[in-house]
């Protein structure tokens, strides 16, 4: 502490000057209800001690309680008018407070950034943009091999197990594989073509030709000729 600090004080700044001012106009509006409660307790008593009064038919003493009536509810007024006042003193107060906060911390973003800003290395940046690129394509390539390989050692055996599940199944609805796919429908084997059927189709000896197949065969007989 230096010689003007213990002479007149420590220098306050405006943030802890605020603080205080608040701390003291809520303690004034603490009191200031506290004072108000009291009037209002006072100015019951007073309307009760008029109406005894009033019963016992002394009028002097009920208009000198009513003057007094009349003064507390006039101070219970300038009580709430004194206290709302304050209450707007104490919100500018509060409305400035935060204010100065607020440019407080666009201070200190703008330091921050300004900051940043100078530190940062624009083709650092970039190089490191690139190299990361460059090593996420070879994991991403070396993620599609790993994928392939055990796509294959997956693969190994599926095709015998996809049979003994075949089998399994047909064995269950009571079918046999060998005989669903050895066995020749026997309507195939029984039915046969017969032999004119043939020759007419290729053009051969057989009984009911066509006259003029006949014909056709006449003439080529001719050109060999």
């Amino acid at each position: 502490m230096n010689i003007l600090e213990w002479a007149f004080g420590k220098r306050m700044t405006p943030a802890e000057r605020l603080r205080k001012n608040q701390r003291l106009l809520d303690k004034a509006i603490r009191e200031l209800d506290q004072q108000r409660v009291k009037l209002e307790k006072q100015e019951k008593a007073l309307v009760a001690q008029i109406r005894q009064s009033a019963q016992k038919g002394q009028m002097g003493a009920c208009k000198i309680q009513a003057k007094d009536l009349v003064r507390t509810r006039r101070y219970i007024d300038k009580f709430y008018g004194m206290k709302s006042q304050l209450q707007k003193i104490s919100l500018r107060l509060q409305t400035y407070r935060t204010n100065e906060q607020m440019m407080q911390a666009m201070k200190g973003a703008t330091m921050a950034l300004g900051s940043m800003n100078r530190t940062m290395n624009l083709p650092s940046l970039q190089r490191i943009a690139m190299e990361f690129e460059r090593e996420n394509d070879i994991m991403e390539q070396r993620q599609e091999m790993m994928d392939d390989a055990i796509d294959d050692a997956m693969d190994v055996g599926a095709e015998e197990e996809g049979d003994e599940i075949v089998e399994q199944v047909l064995e269950e609805i009571g079918v046999d594989l060998s005989q669903a796919l050895g066995e020749t429908p026997s309507g195939l084997q029984s039915q046969s073509v017969p032999e004119t059927k043939i020759a007419q189709a290729v053009g051969g000896e057989g009984g009911g030709a066509d006259p003029g197949d006949d014909d056709l065969q006449a003439r080529l007989d001719s050109l060999r000729r």
